[in-house]
């Protein structure tokens, strides 16, 4: 699922936040007092989401629940996006936030149900698991040690990660493996490009808010996993 809201830079000169310092010392990056603040609060919340989002998606593979459907789960996804948008500058912002990515372990649920229940199925899962998280390690522990200023990849990324999307939608209705397999692809490179431009706006100053800086760097980690397990299964041939 993609983030195209928070992609954009801010261009009104009284809304655009101000640059923080951050300076080269020696072969790695210093990043500024407030800079770090906003990046620890973030990668704080992004565990406790993760867990939380793995307890939610426990439950539902616990009590066997049903896949929710496209519809239902397009509608709460962004539903519960829209509420994190609107309350993500007040102490509901965090309750907000939970409630999304509890949502969205619940929809993962089925998804591990089943592959739980194929041969090698949980060797898929934990090579999915382990490569998501070598990947956000990288990109993310890229952009730090460099200090890389990647503001300008937001418009790109926006219209990637569109087109990604209805792709994926249309291929609902297609069933057709290939394009599947073509967007999964599509949607593995979007993401970590994402992860990589989300930790450079909090760097520069670009982002200051800690709960957006969470929900796209979350939504990000969940569609590099399930793009992974989708890949790993085709060439399992399940």
């Amino acid at each position: 699922m993609s983030r195209p809201d928070y992609l954009n830079m801010k261009s009104n000169a009284q809304s655009e936040p101000t640059v923080l310092d951050a300076d080269r010392q020696g072969n790695s990056y210093e990043v500024a007092t407030d800079s770090g603040k906003v990046l620890r609060n973030t990668y704080l919340l992004l565990s406790m989401t993760l867990l939380f989002s793995a307890v939610t998606a426990g439950i539902a593979m616990a009590i066997n629940m049903p896949p929710l459907g496209f519809i239902i789960t397009i509608v709460g996804y962004f539903g519960l996006l829209f509420l994190t948008e609107k309350t993500k500058n007040s102490a509901m912002g965090i309750v907000s936030v939970f409630a999304l990515t509890g949502f969205m372990g619940l929809t993962l649920g089925p998804i591990l149900s089943y592959y739980a229940s194929i041969p090698g199925g949980t060797q898929l899962v934990m090579t999915a698991l382990g490569g998501t998280g070598l990947i956000f390690f990288a990109m993310s522990g890229w952009v730090l040690s460099t200090g890389k200023e990647l503001s300008g990849w937001g418009k790109s990324l926006m219209i990637g990660l569109v087109v990604a999307f209805v792709l994926a939608i249309a291929n609902i209705f297609l069933g057709l493996p290939v394009l599947a397999l073509a967007v999964s692809g599509l949607f593995i490179i979007l993401s970590s490009a994402l992860i990589a431009y989300q930790t450079s706006a909090i760097i520069h100053g670009g982002e200051t808010n800690y709960i957006s800086a969470t929900v796209t760097l979350f939504v990000s980690i969940y569609n590099i996993f399930l793009s992974l397990l989708q890949i790993l299964g085709v060439m399992g041939d399940e």
